[in-house]
């Protein structure tokens, strides 16, 4: 099993950046694949972004791209989203997610495919 608790949420203005992290306990993370989800208010669990921890490799939904990098601390068992140029669209609560068996990026797209989450941690943009 893995535990999974996020952290780094919080009030940020328009243009500014925040940096989130997911810590997991419980076992090495080698094989797995680490995804990062959000939920907006009144909208469903949508696709941040995603690593394999095994090589690295990420993914990013396109309202994303360019503005949130994904990166995994080994040492730590920590995956960060170091998030920039933040907009109002960003407000959400963030969850972290993992799941035990890498897959293709096609299904880590897919949080049904997630075996473990985290409690979420709240992101507000504001201007």
């Amino acid at each position: 099993q893995v535990q999974l608790v996020e952290s780094g949420g919080g009030l940020v203005q328009t243009g500014g950046s925040l940096r989130l992290s997911c810590a997991a306990s419980g076992r090495s993370l080698s094989s797995y694949a680490m995804g990062w989800f959000r939920q907006a208010q009144g909208k469903e669990r949508e696709f941040v972004a995603v690593i394999k921890w095994a090589n690295g490799c990420t993914y990013y939904a396109d309202s994303v791209k360019r503005r949130f990098t994904i990166s995994r601390d080994n040492a730590k068992n920590t995956v960060n989203l170091q998030m920039a140029s933040l907009n109002l669209e960003d407000t959400a609560v963030y969850y972290c997610a993992a799941r035990s068996d890498s897959l293709y990026v096609s299904r880590l797209l897919d949080l049904k495919q997630y075996d473990y989450w985290g409690q979420g941690t709240q992101v507000t943009v504001s201007s």
